[in-house]
């Protein structure tokens, strides 16, 4: 029943559109030390018809009439088919040292098993659909929880999370009735979490930004800092907790404080122009509402915006 979601759609004359390709370049897993192949997405030729960009900075594709549907960014990690281990490419031949693989390896059956239950039936080896290539990123958020600090698996988990958001209402829209929809609330909820405990980290200096050279977050653009300070707010002002309010407007006043810091808002400025400062700004007139609209519950917002 899920095998088949987003396959490579066929075209008129009977023959596959291709989407990927198999890189000549083999990949060194650091588990078992075996190459496998790494699968990599074609560009040109109209494959990626750019349409709208999320709020969340989620750039969505139009679909074409010879590809169909594309995921850009379900290409952007890899497994290894014997070990489940997944991670970003670039970090297969990084992540060595001894207690990271040790605990990767005593996690491979519980690794499987969660995936399994979320993503059933997904495959590893062969070109990937949307369900695999989300299985691979649920693989790649647990895979990172067992690696060194070093390796700032923090912030990849914020980034990790949130893609897999997109790519489980992307599933929800391509099967519906499976709960994908509510699959995808949690791991945005997952998402804020990792990205506030990544200013925590960066703050103490126990794990540093500077390892991962692309926050995203998706793979269109990198939008740096920037980006991770508007996310944050974003994502707890859409997905944060609702049983306290007093503690949820608290955050939302922190959140809109930082946005004002970072961007310049409530005052003249141009320095950073572009669509991060308009939706910056939508976020920040939102949140101002919201806590305007609180003062019935005596909660009193900060006036330092600045």
């Amino acid at each position: 029943m899920y095998a088949n979601v987003s396959k490579k759609p066929a075209v008129d004359d009977g023959k596959k559109a291709k989407i990927s390709y198999w890189s000549k370049t083999k990949v060194r897993c650091p588990c078992c030390q075996r190459d496998f192949a790494r699968e990599e997405m074609l560009s040109g030729s109209g494959r990626m018809i750019a349409g709208e960009l999320t709020d969340e900075l989620h750039r969505l594709y139009e679909p074409s009439a010879k590809y169909g549907k594309v995921y850009p960014l379900i290409y952007a990690v890899g497994a290894c088919p014997r070990c489940h281990i997944a991670f970003f490419w670039n970090d297969f031949p990084v992540i060595t040292d001894k207690a990271s693989i040790d605990a990767l390896r005593a996690d491979e059956e519980q690794r499987i098993k969660t995936v399994s239950n979320i993503f059933p039936h997904y495959q590893l080896d062969t070109e990937r659909s949307l369900l695999d290539g989300a299985a691979m990123y649920f693989l790649a958020l647990l895979s990172y929880g067992k690696v060194d600090l070093g390796y700032a698996p923090t912030v990849k988990r914020a980034v990790l999370s949130l893609r897999l958001a997109w790519l489980c209402n992307h599933l929800n829209e391509e099967v519906p009735g499976h709960n994908y929809d509510w699959v995808a609330k949690a791991f945005y909820r997952k998402a804020l979490f990792f990205y506030e405990q990544t200013l925590i980290n960066e703050m103490a200096r126990t794990e540093s930004l500077g390892v991962m050279t692309n926050l995203g977050p998706d793979t269109d653009k990198n939008y740096g800092y920037d980006g991770l300070i508007y996310e944050v707010g974003l994502l707890e002002f859409k997905y944060g907790q609702t049983d306290d309010m007093q503690q949820r407007l608290k955050k939302l006043d922190e959140c809109k404080r930082s946005i004002a810091r970072g961007f310049g808002l409530g005052r003249s400025s141009k320095s950073k122009p572009g669509p991060l400062l308009e939706k910056s700004r939508e976020l920040y007139e939102q949140i101002t509402k919201v806590l305007a609209d609180a003062n019935g519950l005596d909660f009193v917002p900060s006036d330092d915006d600045a």
